[in-house]
């Protein structure tokens, strides 16, 4: 694809990313199944209307289904960028300053729209979802992944453990982190003095972001309010040489499984 765009091009038949127990994950084949993981997305992120934007046609989608009767538990979508260079064009570019990781000269993937079925818990298919991942981030030689991690609601009051621990542990290094661009914020890194009760951060902390952070990820020193998704998100960037060896080896072992 050229400069910035899909990991992969859609295709006629599903391209089946990785199959193991119950689930499999697989490129969305065309409109069909992008339609589909905009449903999902709607229902999990409760939208007024369809969740949809013009990041859907740039991106690749990735959709995690249970083999028996071909149900679709999870989603998300990611955008490959050449370099820092074309930071312009991703989604978090609409709301951080990202000029200071302009700088990045490896290539870069935006993690987007990330979603599990409310009512689909069972571990394994965030597991899948990030052995597929791994697998598409691998081929692509990609160095850093970055996102928006997203919490429900629009008040930081649930929060105030999990950006005091953010604050505390998990900032971006200078040299990459983004400034404020967006006309609502939450300026956790300046505005939490107390301590952090780890266990409740951890426990209020949306799945995604925790293994970003397992994985040496990093954030930005604010959230934005997004009335619009009725959510908080946070910058959340990851060089990929940072992850741990024990950790890629996990990740590795299930991006090759069957």
């Amino acid at each position: 694809m050229g400069l910035a765009g899909k990991l992969e091009a859609d295709v006629a038949e599903p391209e089946i990313l990785l199959s193991r127990g119950r689930y499999r994950a697989r490129l969305a084949a065309g409109e069909a199944d992008v339609a589909a993981a905009q449903s999902l997305r709607t229902l999990c992120f409760r939208t007024g209307g369809m969740d949809s934007d013009p990041y859907d046609s740039l991106c690749s989608h990735v959709l995690v289904e249970e083999k028996a009767g071909g149900t679709l538990v999870c989603c998300f979508r990611l955008l490959l960028l050449e370099s820092g260079g074309q930071l312009a064009q991703s989604y978090a570019a609409q709301f951080y300053d990202l000029s200071p990781l302009r700088a990045f000269e490896g290539r870069m993937a935006e993690l987007g729209r990330f979603c599990i079925r409310p009512e689909c818990q069972d571990p394994d298919i965030l597991r899948i979802a990030w052995g597929a991942m791994t697998g598409l981030v691998d081929g692509q030689g990609v160095q850093m992944l970055f996102g928006c991690s997203s919490f429900a609601g629009i008040s930081a009051a649930p929060y105030q453990d999990v950006f005091a621990l953010l604050r505390q542990r998990h900032l971006a290094p200078v040299e990459w982190r983004p400034g404020v661009k967006a006309p609502e914020v939450v300026r956790y890194a300046a505005a939490l003095p107390q301590e952090p009760d780890a266990k409740k951060a951890l426990q209020g902390m949306p799945p995604l972001l925790r293994t970003y952070l397992a994985m040496g990820g990093w954030v930005s020193d604010h959230a934005v309010v997004d009335r619009q998704m009725n959510t908080l998100h946070v910058f959340t960037g990851l060089e990929t040489g940072a992850i741990p060896e024990a950790r890629k080896r996990l990740l590795r072992a299930v991006a090759g499984g069957a």
